[in-house]
């Protein structure tokens, strides 16, 4: 097999509440375009079937009283005391079902770690995965379980190098902090910068301590970056960093809240760049491990990772969304029937001035290159 998607039904009957940004139905929109877009068959043998991370998993990286808390409260009701472990009204709300939907999404990235790891598939794509922000006892931005930082220690257990590569628009603090001094993993996180935006972290300062100095990388891009600044930035410090490491697996956060019309962030990015970046993961991969991530406007969901999806396969998806698809899913934000975006045009003075401040990031990374595999 040379992709799998990992996927479950069962991820779309969780709900964080009506007025939350992220909603797990994107998912299931997700699944369903992929799949009339004639790129998953029914049945097919690259659909795999997740189960939930067991207890001893998730200790693998979270405290047994943050779980505790956790599963305490999954039932959907407020427990006292909740609030020191992020949980409570506004972005970690406590809902009916949120630990065994955290337990989901985490087993999901572990079998896709385990599937690429064994060799039984050469890529793996969980969509539920990549919630990056969670630490080690304490919910954050959206995030109860940290399914990239769970995945990443069961390779690295396994003697695995591994390159983490974060393209969503918020920075991936919880797998930055969970892996900051060790050199066996490579993190590299491109993100809208942190002194506009959630979690107001990832500044190309933060570089690694101890054994980790030099592997942790981030690229903090500026407001409005559109394709051309993110394609840029990722061109420069991704390709060199990744070969130079070596890894002997990739992992991918591939949030979309980068995106034009996303209502969480404030970058210019569309289909086109992102697709640019993704085929790019794949060519630097050896194996790879592909997450979802951010992304709150759910037809740029279902639209990006469909085109993700294709680029794995090494097939072209349609240019057109069935006209099928578009009816059923009618109040889903579909603007057109095209799959693909038109490329968004920047005034040249103002692309001048990210160019400039992404260019002063650059040059302090490369002062700071990884040093090689020795």
């Amino acid at each position: 097999m040379k992709a799998a998607f990992v996927y479950s039904d069962d991820f779309a009957r969780f709900s964080y509440g009506s007025d939350h940004p992220l909603k797990p139905v994107r998912l299931r929109l997700t699944y369903e375009l992929i799949r009339a877009c004639g790129l998953l068959g029914d049945p097919d043998p690259r659909l795999i079937e997740p189960a939930p991370a067991g207890i001893e998993d998730l200790l693998t990286f979270h405290t047994r009283d943050y779980l505790d808390v956790l599963q305490a409260a999954n039932n959907g009701e407020y427990r006292e005391g909740a609030e020191a472990y992020g949980l409570g009204y506004g972005d970690n709300p406590v809902f009916p079902g949120m630990f065994d939907w955290s337990r989901l999404v985490a087993g999901a990235s572990l079998k896709a770690a385990d599937l690429v790891d064994s060799g039984e598939a050469s890529i793996a794509f969980n969509i539920a995965g990549g919630l990056h922000h969670a630490l080690a006892s304490r919910a954050s931005g959206f995030c109860y379980i940290n399914d990239p930082v769970l995945a990443i220690r069961r390779l690295v257990s396994r003697g695995r190098r591994v390159a983490y590569i974060d393209i969503d628009a918020h920075h991936g603090d919880g797998v930055q902090e969970a892996f900051y001094d060790t050199d066996r993993v490579l993190t590299i996180s491109l993100h809208e910068t942190g002194a506009m935006l959630f979690p107001g972290s990832g500044f190309e300062q933060e570089t690694g301590e101890g054994a980790g100095s030099g592997y942790s990388v981030n690229v903090p891009l500026p407001p409005e970056a559109d394709d051309e600044i993110f394609v840029q930035a990722f061109t420069e410090v991704v390709p060199p960093l990744v070969e130079r490491f070596r890894p002997d697996i990739v992992v991918s956060q591939l949030g979309v809240d980068t995106f034009v019309s996303d209502p969480l962030a404030h970058l210019n990015v569309t289909t086109n760049g992102f697709c640019t970046m993704v085929a790019m993961i794949k060519s630097l991969a050896p194996k790879w491990v592909a997450l979802g991530g951010g992304g709150y406007d759910l037809s740029n969901v279902a639209r990006a990772w469909t085109l993700a999806w294709a680029i794995m396969n090494d097939t072209d998806a349609p240019e057109e969304i069935p006209a099928a698809y578009l009816e059923r899913y009618a109040g889903a934000g579909f603007l057109n029937r095209r799959l693909r975006d038109e490329p968004v045009a920047t005034e040249s003075g103002k692309r001048e001035m990210m160019r400039k401040e992404t260019d002063r990031v650059i040059g302090f990374i490369r002062e700071r290159l990884v040093p090689r595999r020795s």
